[in-house]
């Protein structure tokens, strides 16, 4: 087995088939499963000195968020550099640690030893290409996943709540879990990180996890192959679908197999419809082109500081952008350009100044300050997103 010094993850030339979840967030940055794409290959690599790579305008926000960590650096001594979208597993470790070269996946570059050699080597692993991948890989890495958190007990002697197959129950100590509180881990694992809280007669079914300080409303439905991450404050009825944190759907609605960035917020009885009446394949506008997906489910992909309000309704497939805000009567287009402000059908630009406002003070409401860095980066996607705005939607 080879393991490397010094282990660089990458980003490669296909970032923006993951628009809009990665406008502001690299590709390694992203959430699938119970830990983000960076997250579970360093796990692999525990000794090894980590590297980062990434679009040059998000390096400054990738290298204060990392101190210490070098962004952006040559490297010319001997390394592994892996592929940011790739999902890293037992299977693709012992591969990689095996050989030596390129290791390739359906034409994309998922590893390389930055060694003389030239051979390349044809494996069979996950890796994600679209928004839509997240949702499919989600379930079996929930169930993957469960290894990492064994330090974790079952809430046995938690008061008035009701567990089947408690083994698979993975709670934090600091995880408050109300009486009336069923958990269910009949098809996978349920774990409940540090600092969160299940409000009373909230049923969450396995596999399924919940993220650090997340709060789950009393009465919520989460379903399998669910991930909500840190911070966030979930209502309702969720199946198959991933809030990368920081985000709110409080109230009743449906939210299936979606995407949902950071610092969104859903109102009252949204609703996503994530399969078609006709049971065909569900087809997303992603840069600017419309993709099949291969998938009779897929609902909603938002991204970053989005938010819609009360009775919104989603048709299947729908994207929208950073800083949308999405209100009133009817459904809105299934592609929503970022900074758009859509009153139904009607749309105009979001303004900038305001767009930046509104999110500092969101950002403030979870103690979090909005730092010079990310606020160029902010201003950045603006310009870089100029060109959505002149797409029709529809």
């Amino acid at each position: 087995m080879r393991i490397p010094e010094r282990l660089c993850i990458f980003e490669d030339d296909q970032y923006a088939d993951l628009y809009p979840l990665v406008y502001m967030r690299p590709v390694f940055d992203l959430r699938c499963g119970a830990l983000t794409l960076r997250q579970r290959i360093i796990k692999y690599f525990p000794e090894s000195t980590l590297h980062l790579r990434c679009r040059d305008h998000l390096q400054p926000l990738v290298f204060e968020q990392n101190p210490g960590v070098p962004v952006n650096v040559p490297m010319q001594a001997q390394c592994l550099f892996i592929n940011a979208a790739a999902v890293m597993d037992d299977a693709l470790f012992r591969i990689i640690t095996s050989g030596d070269g390129t290791f390739r996946c359906q034409g994309k570059t998922l590893a390389f030893w930055n060694s003389p050699t030239t051979e390349n080597t044809e494996v069979n692993a996950r890796f994600i290409r679209y928004p839509w991948d997240i949702v499919q890989h989600n379930t079996a890495l929930l169930k993957e996943d469960a290894k990492y958190f064994s330090a974790y007990k079952s809430p046995a002697e938690r008061y008035g709540v009701w567990m089947v197959n408690s083994e698979q129950i993975m709670a934090s100590a600091s995880a408050v879990i109300k009486p009336g509180v069923v958990l269910n881990a009949e098809r996978g694992p349920v774990i409940i990180d540090n600092g969160a809280t299940v409000m009373s007669n909230s049923v969450i079914e396995g596999p399924c996890y919940i993220g650090e300080n997340t709060v789950i409303k009393a009465g919520a439905k989460i379903y399998g192959g669910t991930v909500i991450g840190p911070t966030c404050k979930i209502g309702g009825e969720v199946e198959g679908s991933v809030f990368l944190g920081f985000s709110n759907k409080q109230h009743d609605g449906f939210v299936g197999h979606s995407v949902i960035a950071e610092w969104c917020n859903l109102g009252a009885d949204t609703n996503t419809s994530d399969l078609k009446n006709n049971y065909s394949n569900v087809r997303v506008t992603i840069g600017g082109r419309e993709v099949d997906t291969g998938s009779l489910f897929v609902g909603l992909t938002m991204g970053d500081h989005s938010k819609c309000g009360i009775n919104t309704m989603f048709n299947t497939g729908t994207v929208a952008g950073v800083s949308a805000n999405i209100f009133g009567g009817g459904f809105p287009p299934k592609f929503i350009p970022s900074f758009s402000w859509v009153n139904v059908p009607a749309r105009e630009e979001y303004h900038l100044d305001k767009a930046v406002e509104v999110a500092r003070i969101v950002m403030t409401r979870r103690h979090v300050a909005m730092s010079h860095t990310y606020e160029e980066l902010f201003r950045y996607t603006f310009r870089l997103t100029e060109k959505e705005r002149h797409i029709r939607c529809g």
